[in-house]
């Protein structure tokens, strides 16, 4: 590979030799030809002279003896000269004065003498000039015997002019010789020259080029104005700036493409990024970092209809006016949001990533400057995410974008983390607690008294059941309202917690009725306890909305394991038994009551169970199990879209609830012959009516683990002709969370079949989220009394609202329980649930033909 140097200067030097060389032969050339023109010339003049001087003489009348003298002048005249002259006489005046002594004439003389024309004859360092001499008329006075126009002789004249040529060759060539340094000393200086301006405009662009490392640095590549020299170099760097321009434009940094791919695989939500997510996104803050310098990055969460969570992180620890200024450009965004413009209550938050680094000042301008936020009209799952950047970040459009791209996802993920842990706060608060009362739940007492049961067992000890229920709270509620009645029923909780001693477990079962689980106590402890609660609840009275003075009484019924039962619902069906036992005590006797367990209500007790479980096989095998149907609203449409399936058992004079005999089949192993049972007429009566909406169908939890299930199902809707896509089997969440695995296979199988799936009483469990994620869910019918306490709780419309936002997201359909009123109705269809179910819409009928005109009544 040569240089430009190099390359310059041999093609001067080869440029010199061709010039030189082409020169000598282009002046040899010329040089030969002029003296040949010269020659010939000289030829002539030198001929016609020697006829003058001829002429001369022959005008005096010259002898022989004087023409041979002349002639032999002439060659001594020019011998050496290089010339040599031979004169011939021609036949004319041969044949009248004679021959002469004379060369011999040749072919050239001969045919000048035929032709009468000048013959000149070049050779390359020779010529001959042959001219006639014609006759004239003042010649025929001599020459009688000729005629005017004859040749009467030739003059032959012959130059050889070889040493000339040499000796001007010579002289050229040595002053060729002296000048040839000349233009190789010019080529070198012009290499010199033009290499220097080269070499400086290529160092040039290698000093530049040695500054770009990543594409960041191209904006500070600049090659100026400065003037290389020659027009040619000044647009090639123009060019080249043009070219930087356009990749600044186009190109992005590989460590940024890098940071975004290493920072989207951090994008995944596990439940240790949530539970810890303050931690997780001060780990992305160092990330970010290390590639864009973030100073900031903030979360504002819509908790209710006007409070807000702000949550700050930062870098590094700002400064207290740093801090300041961050607050009001965050409320300022807010302030200026249709949306968000009325936010009464803002809870501030701020978070330091490394507390060791340097701290952050920053000024009002760089605040308002670099605050990126997104706020969106109406705050959904993730509420109003906003980040911070700092400035000079912003000025390459390219980087920009990718930037953007990175910190929209973040935003995002953000976003979602934190709805994700308030979700998850909320849930496993209202999936333990009753939202009313703050007690404990069904579920939880569910799964407190089954481990209170295990550890009575290993220890071998005693504890008691206490099942309280509020007399009359039914007239209460009913004349005095929702909302009164919900106060009566935390006043009467908190007299009853005052009542229990530390570590005994006190929940709320449901409606009016809680229960209490006392720890290591026989029947006597807990008698004492009984009374004591009785005592804290009798003096409470509360004023009704008209200023009249409300009270009311519980009773008590007391079970004792393992002496009354070793199974938990054993053990509270006996606690039920002895409740009604005390209830009616209490209307024989006019006051509250506790209903102690004597041998013969332990026998009264178990001879109940007893009866109803025999009433319930003769209606298994008399098939006296026949299907209720209570209609379902779609909200959005307001018509009857769907109906779900109770089970009943017709006595004859009378109709038993699910309630009073699905424990007891579930025990006796019948259930799955009553949920045959109730399918098969359930879709009967459907097919039979002409109703062409989804049928919900309660199932049991064995309905899980018997591998016949599918198949006989299959076959009964096959037989109705009821179309799989119709009908929406429902699991209760209480039910499943014991049997995940078996639920997930069971529900692959109902979805291969063609069949919908339901969970029941959702939020009721711990289970939740498991069940949103791993299975392909289709319903959620939100836990009744979430719903029934809409207008009141301002957590239990928190709680349904998280769910059907939650809901939409994932495109599962939502179905609100429990909707007994207008206002609730209105309230539901406010928080977008798809459907209500509840006394308001219809109570449970024989036939699903009532609802065929799909409206509410």
């Amino acid at each position: 590979m040569h240089t430009i140097k190099s390359f310059i200067l041999a093609m001067s030097l080869l440029v010199s030799l061709l010039f030189f060389g082409g020169a000598y032969l282009i002046v040899s050339g010329i040089f030969n030809q002029s003296v040949q023109q010269s020659a010939l010339k000289d030829s002539d003049l030198l001929a016609r002279s020697t006829f003058a001087s001829m002429y001369q003489l022959m005008s005096t009348g010259w002898t022989r003896e004087q023409l041979e003298g002349f002639v032999e002048a002439n060659r001594e005249a020019l011998a050496g000269s290089g010339y040599d002259l031979d004169i011939f006489r021609g036949p004319v005046v041969a044949e009248q004065y004679g021959q002469i002594d004379q060369a011999p004439i040749d072919d050239s003389v001969a045919a000048v003498f035929d032709s009468g024309q000048t013959l000149e004859h070049v050779e390359e360092h020779a010529v001959r000039y042959t001219f006639p001499l014609h006759a004239e008329a003042k010649c025929l006075a001599c020459h009688a015997t000729a005629e005017e126009g004859d040749v009467l002789g030739v003059i032959d004249v012959e130059q050889d002019f070889s040493a000339a040529i040499a000796e001007a060759r010579e002289n050229f060539f040595f002053w060729l010789v002296l000048l040839a340094p000349l233009p190789v000393i010019g080529a070198g200086l012009i290499t010199f020259l033009v290499n220097r301006r080269i070499t400086r405009s290529v160092e040039l662009l290698e000093e530049n080029a040695a500054k770009v490392n990543r594409v960041a640095d191209l904006r500070n590549l600049s090659l100026g104005d400065t003037d290389l020299g020659f027009d040619e170099l000044n647009r090639v760097f123009k060019s080249f700036e043009e070219l930087v321009g356009k990749f600044r434009t186009v190109a992005v940094d590989r460590d940024l493409l890098e940071f975004e791919i290493k920072l989207l695989e951090k994008f995944i939500i596990t439940s240790e990024v949530v539970r810890d997510w303050h931690d997780y996104i001060c780990r992305l803050m160092t990330d970010i970092n290390e590639v864009i310098e973030t100073y900031t990055l903030f979360s504002i969460f819509k908790v209710d209809d006007e409070l807000f969570d702000l949550d700050v992180f930062w870098r590094s620890p700002p400064s207290d006016g740093s801090r300041d200024m961050l607050e009001r450009a965050v409320r300022e965004h807010m302030g200026q949001h249709p949306s968000l413009s009325d936010a009464m209550l803002v809870h501030i938050n701020h978070h330091v990533a490394d507390h060791d680094g340097p701290p952050i000042e920053l000024d009002e301008s760089d605040v308002r400057v670099q605050v990126k936020s997104l706020l969106v009209d109406s705050p959904k799952i993730g509420g109003i995410v906003g980040i911070g950047v700092q400035a000079e970040t912003v000025n390459d459009e390219t980087r920009l974008l990718v930037i953007e791209s990175v910190l929209s996802t973040l935003l995002n993920v953000v976003g979602s983390v934190k709805a994700i842990f308030k979700y998850t706060r909320d849930l496993e608060y209202y999936a333990t607690r009753d939202p009313l009362t703050d007690l404990y739940n069904q579920r939880v007492f569910w799964e407190l008294i089954g481990y209170e049961i295990d550890r009575a067992q290993r220890h071998d000890q005693r504890f008691s059941l206490l099942l309280i229920d509020l007399d009359n709270f039914k007239l209460v509620n009913d004349s005095y309202g929702h909302a009164f009645g919900d106060s009566f029923l935390k006043a009467f909780a908190d007299a009853i917690g005052k009542g229990l001693k530390r570590g005994d477990i006190f929940a709320r079962y449901g409606g009016d009725e809680f229960v209490v689980v006392l720890p290591e106590t026989d029947l006597e402890k807990a008698c004492v306890t009984a009374n004591r609660v009785l005592s804290e609840t009798d003096g409470i009275v509360l004023t009704a909305p008209d200023g009249d003075p409300v009270s009311a009484s519980v009773s008590i019924g007391i079970a004792v394991y393992p002496d009354h039962a070793a199974e938990p619902k054993d053990l509270f069906l006996f606690a039920d038994n002895m409740m009604y036992k005390a209830k009616a005590k209490a209307k024989a006797e006019g006051k509250a009551r506790v209903a102690v367990p004597s041998e013969e209500d332990v026998m009264d007790v178990f001879r109940s169970i007893s009866e109803k479980g025999l009433t319930i096989l003769r209606a298994v095998e008399e098939k006296r199990i026949v299907p209720y149907f209570q209609p379902i609203l779609a909200t959005g449409a307001d018509r009857i879209e769907a109906v779900e399936v109770l089970s009943r058992i017709d006595l004859g004079d009378t109709i038993m609830g699910a309630s009073e005999f699905i424990e007891i089949a579930e025990k006796m192993g019948v259930i799955d012959r009553i949920d045959y049972i109730m399918i098969e007429k359930a879709l009967a009566e459907v097919s039979a009516s002409g109703f062409d909406g989804m049928v919900f169908i309660n199932l049991s939890p064995r309905a899980l683990v018997l591998s016949e299930f599918i198949p006989t199902v299959r076959k009964i809707v096959e037989e109705a002709g009821v179309e799989k896509p119709r009908i929406v089997f429902e699991l209760t969440e209480r039910d499943t969370v014991k049997n995940i695995q078996l639920l997930e296979k069971f529900v692959q199988e109902l979805r291969l079949e063609g069949f919908k799936f339901a969970i029941d009483d959702f939020g009721s469990g711990f289970s939740s989220f498991h069940y949103l994620k791993h299975f392909p869910i289709d319903f959620l019918k939100i836990e009744g009394d979430f719903i029934s306490n809409l207008l009141e709780d301002s957590r239990d419309r928190a709680f349904v609202r998280l769910i059907a936002e939650l809901s939409r997201e994932l495109k599962i359909h939502t179905v609100a329980e429990f909707v007994e009123s207008e206002e609730v109705l209105e309230q539901v269809r406010a928080l977008g649930i798809d459907y209500a179910q509840g006394f308001l819409i219809g109570r449970p009928a024989p036939s699903p033909t009532r609802y065929l005109p799909a409206t509410v009544d």
